[in-house]
């Protein structure tokens, strides 16, 4: 059960960037953290469902981050 908890937390806290960054995921600020995680090389990116993967972990750290404040 915690798991989905943290997961949802984690959906929610991408949303809550998304929102912030008014959806512009071509926008230089989305560039720039698709280059710093996953390289500039597009032939050298993980596949697009470890990178989805790697996207919803990240939303669970930022959750489970903002929970211990």
């Amino acid at each position: 059960m915690r798991n989905i908890g943290e997961t949802l937390g984690g959906l929610w806290e991408l949303g809550w960037l998304g929102v912030k960054t008014r959806f512009r995921l071509r926008g230089a600020y989305w560039r720039w953290r698709q280059e710093t995680v996953f390289g500039c090389d597009p032939a050298l990116r993980p596949s697009r469902r470890q990178r989805l993967r790697a996207i919803l972990a990240y939303g669970r750290w930022v959750y489970r981050m903002k929970r211990l404040r």
